[in-house]
């Protein structure tokens, strides 16, 4: 099975599921949101 296959079947799994919904629970609060739009700043900075 590849990494991708297995990455697949966890998502789908209960334990990948809660992890999926707990990551869009973190990423609905604005402090998070502004943190994400730093980092991605920060990031396209870098290459430039």
């Amino acid at each position: 099975m590849s990494l991708m296959q297995r990455i697949s079947a966890f998502l789908r799994s209960p334990k990948g599921q809660q992890l999926v919904d707990r990551g869009r629970r973190e990423m609905a609060k604005p402090a998070n949101q502004q943190k994400l739009k730093g980092l991605a700043a920060r990031l396209s900075n870098r290459r430039r």
